[in-house]
């Protein structure tokens, strides 16, 4: 049986979501109702990878039927310094560039383009003093 927990107190629950998607209070139901859990008022934080998905201004998708997405489309600079700012809570990075080359390389993965730039060549520019991250 899961221990009960002070109403007063503040809890925090990590769980997985899929392909950067927020998932809808009935889908967190039955993972935190047996922790005495409202699904009601949890907040949901999104990932990066779902702040970088809206930040393209793609169509919803339908996850059954569609596999393998490509984004192929650029973001603005000023777009991913903003979600960086966003994500800072959430990173244990030591340096202040550090969230934001985390933002560059979640933008990596997911296949799109910074000011028609590979992302990976603009976390070498910040390496190298090239290019400085705007102050969070």
């Amino acid at each position: 049986m899961p221990p009960k927990f002070d109403p007063n107190e503040i809890k925090v629950v990590h769980l997985r979501c899929t392909s950067g998607e927020i998932s809808t209070t009935s889908a967190l139901a039955p993972k935190v109702s047996p922790l005495g859990l409202s699904p009601k008022k949890i907040e949901v934080a999104p990932s990066a990878s779902a702040l970088i998905t809206e930040a393209l201004k793609e169509p919803p998708r339908d996850r059954k039927k569609q596999k393998n997405i490509k984004h192929s489309r650029n973001i603005a600079f000023d777009e991913i310094a903003n979600i960086a700012q966003q994500m800072r809570l959430q990173s244990l990075a030591r340096e202040q560039s550090g969230p934001f080359k985390e933002i560059l390389g979640t933008a990596q993965s997911v296949g799109c383009n910074l000011d028609s730039r590979h992302p990976h060549d603009i976390i070498d520019d910040i390496n190298s003093g090239v290019v400085e991250c705007p102050a969070s």
